[in-house]
């Protein structure tokens, strides 16, 4: 059997690229004599990294000569078949699956959120991928919708991969970003419209940990430069000192994650690491994709900042951050047993890929 991934791989984004390394993980184990192809941004890297077979996703020749010599396409993980982003996006990636049916090749929608979808997005969904033959999606909001869009599809809702990631790497590793044996709070951020809002609640967020609470703030950019960037406008506002910590591989970044006192995030992986290590976080809903992860994980915090709806006053932000601290070890309980039920979800996706390629 081969597979082909088509997924937003390659690009350098931590999150998905954990994404893929924990999908091809699970794939080599559960079926190890299965071929794993990618389509890939960086095709040279990804194939070195994981050790698959990868090929330009741009190059739409060597797209379709993929899909020929695949037995299965996955669209996914992730959140793909948004329309937020842009239509070309959602175009790109329904289009795939629409080539995967057309040379009847088996397809699955696999782990994703759908949507945000306006109306030409979710006429693009529903034509192209009609025909699909499974899809799992991360939350429940995706499972109406995308109900909704394919009634001929079965769709199930899962979990995403990324709770089922592993990781071995020790603390005391952690020395040359200078975090070892001292508390720290993860801030991960990322560019939003409506960012210029809530920079100076999330500088005032960061000095309260540091200067009530003797936390020190380090900012993770798992997006790259553009994360970076941002942190930067927070980290200017901000009376204390915190850090900007560089790119790194996703190991490290996963056991930055694992070894802070807190998390305050915004980008969803970075959310789904802390609540698979049962460290406690504050959510910045960007994405309706994060509000459905509060809502799985019955998330008794409220989200810090909605952005688009305006920051919240000084003593609504201060109080979050102090229960945050004062509840840690009743959150982190809470996100251990949470994050156990939602590990068996996530196994589930490849259940359901086992049960596609035995249907006849």
């Amino acid at each position: 059997m081969r597979v082909l991934l088509s997924g937003y791989y390659g690009f350098g984004n931590l999150g998905d690229e954990a994404l893929l390394e924990v999908i091809v993980k699970q794939l080599r184990t559960r079926f190890p004599a299965w071929d794993v192809e990618v389509l890939s941004a960086s095709p040279e890297q990804t194939s070195a990294q994981l050790g698959v077979a990868a090929t330009p996703r741009w190059n739409m020749n060597d797209v379709r000569e993929a899909i020929r010599r695949a037995d299965v396409v996955l669209s996914g993980g992730g959140g793909l078949l948004q329309s937020s982003t842009s239509l070309r996006s959602v175009v790109y990636y329904a289009g795939i699956l629409r080539e995967a049916i057309r040379l009847k090749r088996k397809t699955m929608i696999f782990a994703q959120s759908i949507g945000p979808l306006d109306s030409l997005g979710k006429f693009v969904v529903r034509s192209l991928c009609k025909g699909v033959t499974r899809a799992t999606v991360r939350d429940g909001r995706s499972k109406v919708l995308l109900h909704q869009l394919l009634p001929g599809t079965p769709v199930e809702q899962t979990a995403d991969p990324v709770f089922l990631y592993d990781l071995d790497l020790d603390p005391a590793d952690l020395a040359r970003e200078g975090l070892d044996g001292t508390p720290y709070a993860v801030f991960s951020v990322r560019k939003v419209g409506a960012l210029k809002e809530g920079v100076a609640m999330l500088a005032r967020v960061a000095d309260r940990l540091a200067e009530k609470h003797g936390v020190r703030v380090a900012f993770l950019p798992l997006g790259g430069a553009s994360d970076a960037e941002v942190s930067t406008t927070i980290i200017r506002a901000c009376k204390s000192a915190p850090m900007l910590l560089p790119e790194c591989t996703l190991e490290r970044a996963a056991a930055i994650i694992r070894g802070a006192r807190v998390v305050v995030g915004m980008r969803l992986h970075a959310l789904i690491i802390a609540a698979r290590f049962g460290v406690p976080f504050l959510a910045i809903p960007y994405d309706p994709k994060v509000a459905s992860l509060l809502d799985d994980l019955a998330y008794p915090l409220p989200p810090l900042w909605i952005p688009g709806k305006g920051a919240p006053d000084t003593a609504t932000a201060d109080g979050l951050v102090d229960r945050l601290m004062s509840q840690r070890g009743d959150l982190s309980a809470l996100l251990e047993t949470k994050s156990a039920e939602i590990r068996a979800s996530a196994a589930r996706n490849f259940d359901v890929l086992d049960e596609l390629m035995h249907e006849s």
